[in-house]
């Protein structure tokens, strides 16, 4: 994980400054960008530097480099640095799943930011308790993933893990009922079908190969968005969407 959050959009940088969990922060802002800030979060209790718009794009390209991370042009006129927030660790999510409804999504080596970041948008959504994230081949937390989040990271609990495999075995012992999305299922994904008794866990595969052959065998069950159309097969984040609201609305 990476150990400071760059952060832009000035709903994801409001969002975060109204999170108390938050620490160690930063603004860098423009004028104009300060204006506008102000205007969705109290700015007093925050170190805010201001420099010209120039002078912020210059301090963004550095700022950048030194965590080898590619640039690009920060919008706004604001940029906040502040410490990573802490994931949750494992046994924490397994304590979780002792209790009863947990929404948990599971996104299995989903590594495109852009993705990434609007399935979390929408978890954030539909209310998701937890979302599981393999420790390795996963998006990371960049400036691109706080735009397009667009404040989601603040009220997400985040789990990585080592073995996925493994963690949704353990989840299934702790009443947690195991749903995949697969193009090649013949049931369609439907709330109705669902356990209402238990934890909902919805994984969500690869953009391009979908669930792992290693995650595939531990499901409970595997259902599929049926095309009513020419077009076969959607987008990860927008299949994501539909089947957030197929298990996890009301």
């Amino acid at each position: 994980m990476n150990e400071t959050d760059f952060i832009v959009c000035l709903h994801s940088i409001a969002a975060a400054l109204n999170n108390p969990s938050r620490r160690d922060m930063k603004l860098i802002l423009t004028e104009d960008g300060k204006e506008e800030l102000k205007k969705k979060c109290d700015l007093g209790k925050v170190d805010v530097n201001l420099v010209s718009s120039h002078k912020l794009q210059e301090e963004a390209k550095k700022l950048y480099a030194n965590k080898g991370m590619d640039y690009h042009r920060v919008p706004s006129g604001a940029l906040l640095i502040a410490a990573a927030l802490p994931e949750m660790e494992v046994r924490e999510l397994y304590e979780l799943a002792k209790k009863s409804n947990l929404k948990i999504l599971c996104l299995d080596q989903i590594s495109d930011v852009h993705n990434g970041a609007a399935i979390l948008r929408t978890a954030s959504f539909y209310g998701v308790d937890v979302v599981v994230l393999p420790g390795k081949k996963s998006f990371g937390t960049t400036p691109t993933y706080f735009r397009i989040a667009s404040g989601a990271h603040e009220y997400l609990k985040l789990v990585k893990v080592g073995n996925l495999p493994k963690t949704l075995t353990k989840l299934k012992e702790l009443n947690t009922h195991v749903v995949g999305l697969s193009e090649h299922a013949e049931a369609q994904i439907d709330q109705s079908g669902l356990p209402s008794n238990k934890n909902l866990a919805l994984v969500l595969g690869k953009e391009e190969t979908g669930i792992s052959h290693a995650v595939m065998r531990v499901l409970d069950e595997k259902m599929a968005l049926h095309s009513q159309g020419s077009i076969k097969s959607l987008n990860v984040s927008v299949a994501a969407a539909i089947s957030m609201e197929k298990c996890f609305g009301i």
